[in-house]
């Protein structure tokens, strides 16, 4: 059923990654009327090289249809 996925740079503490998954799952459940039962959350840490990749694939490649909130940043001034 609903997946979120994160996808950032790495530097947060497991705490951080654990209150962002339970505070996301309660957004998603409140905003769309799905049980958390059936939510799934993933936390996955790049470096700024790493997210190179992931900004082409995950962002830049996509249609605009499903990118919701447009970067506003350069993925390269990561480097």
């Amino acid at each position: 059923m609903p997946n979120i996925s994160v996808k950032m740079l790495a530097g947060r503490t497991q705490a951080q990654k654990e209150q962002l998954a339970k505070d996301l799952v309660e957004v998603l459940s409140r905003d769309l009327g799905a049980s958390k039962y059936w939510i799934t959350c993933t936390i996955e840490d790049y470096d700024a090289e790493q997210w190179q990749e992931v900004f082409k694939t995950e962002i830049a490649d996509k249609p605009d249809s499903v990118v919701f909130k447009k970067p506003e940043y350069d993925p390269k001034d990561l480097l």
